[in-house]
């Protein structure tokens, strides 16, 4: 009996809406076209297509709402050339056909849609004063966000870190001796403005966003956090598994086996493993208000960290007068 082969669908990173027995394009997700992990179907060079325009047909098969299944035609396109005819008005007129190469997971455009989304929220609600990091786990993506996100913005005052979905990986130590890099001292430059060493490094207050969804090094994270006394932990408590199975050698039939080899202790005990880690400040997702555009969580972080920076505003330096380096009679 032949085994069932899964069908990759192909997707134009978009969001639609039902409107006049049509498809409409409700929102297209931007994304970095030179990442082939961050393509963006719709964007790309000379198809011009925009929200508000109605994808009438694929491929010459004509799409009506709701009666065809969007999706259906897009069945095996992923990584593929289609037709899309796309156009200003429900009834065709002014329709032209573009090619566009469907992926086949949006995850990670939506995911940079929702984290750049964050980053403007902190921006806004702060003044530019507050920097937003996301770090997505403590593996290799996580290493490259942290410092996409932390390196451009170490010239704020105070810096929040979201680890909410945190899918772990390594040990994270390399974003806690970030984190705590105290201020060393100050160059002044012949040209510019002076400068501080380290230059990468945020001295003012930090908050950090956990989630129950954060696990195993999305444990270990905001339990040094906390250990090394950084700041608050905001959010709900997290995942609890620090109880690793590594090094199981797949079988020859292609099974594998695994069992617990790899556990986590200090001086005060075995921890984190079936306990997680939990915040300081609870605040529950609601999903009405997440629904709504809102992030309870994320919204209390912000309001934490400004209330700590009106407390202990961070210290402009003020560099003294030049020496004279010369004798003068």
């Amino acid at each position: 009996m032949a085994a069932n082969r899964a069908v990759p669908g192909g997707l134009l990173g978009a969001d639609y809406a039902v409107e006049n027995g049509r498809y409409r394009i409700k929102r297209i997700y931007g994304g970095l076209n030179w990442n082939p992990d961050l393509r963006s179907p719709l964007t790309e060079p000379g198809l011009n297509v925009a929200e508000g325009d109605y994808l009438l047909a694929v491929d010459g098969r004509e799409l009506r709402a709701p009666a065809d299944n969007l999706f259906a035609l897009f069945e095996n396109k992923a990584g593929k050339f289609v037709e899309l005819k796309v156009g200003p008005l429900p009834d065709g007129r002014g329709a032209r056909t573009v090619r566009a190469v469907p992926i086949e997971n949006e995850l990670a455009l939506r995911n940079r849609d929702w984290v750049e989304g964050n980053l403007k929220k902190v921006e806004k609600a702060t003044g530019g004063r507050v920097a937003y990091v996301y770090v997505p786990n403590t593996s290799y993506q996580g290493f490259a966000y942290f410092k996409r996100y932390f390196y451009p913005q170490a010239d704020k005052e105070a810096v929040i870190v979201d680890e909410r979905f945190n899918g772990g990986g390594l040990i994270a130590d390399y974003y806690i001796d970030h984190l705590r890099r105290p201020e060393i001292s100050y160059w002044n430059m012949r040209h510019g403005a002076d400068m501080k060493a380290p230059g990468a490094s945020i001295q003012g207050p930090k908050v950090m966003l956990i989630d129950e969804t954060a696990g195993s090094g999305g444990d270990l994270l905001p339990w040094m956090f906390r250990k090394f006394k950084i700041g608050p932990l905001v959010g709900k408590r997290t995942w609890g598994g620090l109880v690793g199975t590594l090094g199981f050698p797949v079988l020859m039939d292609g099974g594998y086996v695994t069992a617990p080899n790899l556990a986590i202790w200090t001086e005060d005990g075995w921890i984190v493993e079936n306990e997680g880690v939990p915040p300081d400040v609870e605040v529950e997702q609601d999903p009405a208000a997440v629904a709504a555009g809102g992030d309870p969580q994320l919204e209390r972080a912000i309001a934490i960290v400004m209330e700590e920076l009106a407390k202990s505003p961070a210290k402009k330096p003020i560099r003294p007068p030049y020496p004279i380096r010369g004798n003068r009679k």
